[in-house]
């Protein structure tokens, strides 16, 4: 029984750290008649588990209290998002450099990085010319459709 106690809180941790890691508002994990859910409300995560074996529905909630993120300044200008559910890179390759850096000026059609999903290169293209003000996605990160990449101004 400790063992199972000692489990279960080592799924509900690691489901936790996923969570804080991807910044994910909700998450749940199920298996063997068991379920643990978390879903975040401010700055607080609720885990809550559910047990079915038996047939009644047993419910237990926690509250783990989260540091707040600090909000992010985001510059002006226009952001140019990410198109697609992918990796983001900034080069061609590890060792070549990068397509755009702050403070260069872009035309609109020009390619300003790469998009990887499933195993394809995607190219992105500025939207609109102007200066780049901003890179917000690192290389190498996973970003989804509607995230910003950089701003461009």
């Amino acid at each position: 029984m400790g063992s199972d106690v000692s489990d279960l809180k080592q799924r509900i941790s690691d489901l936790a750290g996923l969570m804080e890691e991807f910044h994910l508002a909700e998450a749940e994990w199920e298996s063997e008649g068991e379920r643990v859910s978390f879903r975040r409300r401010s700055n607080l995560v609720v885990a809550g588990t559910y047990s079915t074996e038996s047939g009644e529905s047993a419910h237990e909630e926690h509250v783990f209290p989260v540091d707040p993120e600090p909000v992010p300044a985001w510059p002006s200008g226009v952001p140019l998002t990410s198109p697609m559910t992918g990796i983001f890179y900034l080069s061609q390759s590890p060792n070549a450099p990068p397509f755009v850096q702050i403070g260069q000026t872009v035309s609109p059609g020009q390619v300003v990085g790469l998009i990887e999903a499933m195993k394809v290169f995607n190219e992105i293209t500025a939207p609109t010319g102007g200066v780049v003000l901003s890179i917000v996605a690192e290389s190498g990160q996973i970003v989804q459709p509607g995230d910003p990449l950089m701003y461009v101004g």
